[in-house]
């Protein structure tokens, strides 16, 4: 019997595995969690559950592959109640294709922007998370601007939904299983 047929665990209209696959590793010894996989999904936002093996302070570097045709040109991460992104001098937060980050003054929402992902490319990010749970969950949201918006207006977008936070769409769980070394 699978997961997903086991008495009153209906979770086949939340969790997606086929389409958006992701593995991780779960450095203990250095506190570093490295996470990759890929996105299929435009107009959804994607929740990922992490089984890390202590709560604390980790850090995740974090590469995901564009599978589909829209080019991101921001990506919001959004943690959980239990969950709050580091901002300190020992913390690096960064991505390789987004030279600017805005964190909320609660810090639980992280935006990348000022850059782009197209189709096919991959996106790599680092953060720093503070978490009481084993399980702690976050939220990836991706903006892309609408083709017949003009350069002006998709940039006046970009900026009123990183200082506003994107809108909430519909979301797709995925359970990040992860391989402890260390």
């Amino acid at each position: 019997m699978s997961s997903l047929e086991v008495p009153g665990l209906d979770v086949a209209g939340r969790v997606r595995a086929r389409d958006i696959q992701m593995a991780g590793v779960a450095d203990v010894r250095r506190r570093v969690l490295m996470i990759s996989g890929a996105i299929d999904a435009v107009d959804y936002d994607v929740s990922v559950s992490i089984n890390l093996p202590s709560p604390g302070r980790w850090q995740i570097i974090k590469s995901e592959t564009n599978l589909t045709d829209r080019t991101w040109v921001a990506m919001q991460v959004t943690t959980d109640e239990d969950t709050h992104f580091v901002e300190d001098g020992e913390a690096l937060v960064m991505s390789r294709q987004f030279s600017k980050t805005f964190l909320t003054p609660d810090m639980r929402r992280l935006t990348f922007f000022d850059g782009e992902v197209r189709p096919g490319e991959a996106v790599l990010k680092v953060f720093e998370i503070e978490t009481e749970a084993n399980r702690p969950a976050y939220a990836h949201a991706r903006y892309s601007p609408v083709s017949s918006d003009s350069a002006e207006k998709s940039e006046e977008l970009l900026q009123q939904m990183v200082t506003d936070g994107m809108p909430q769409r519909p979301a797709i769980e995925v359970i990040v299983p992860v391989t402890v070394i260390g």
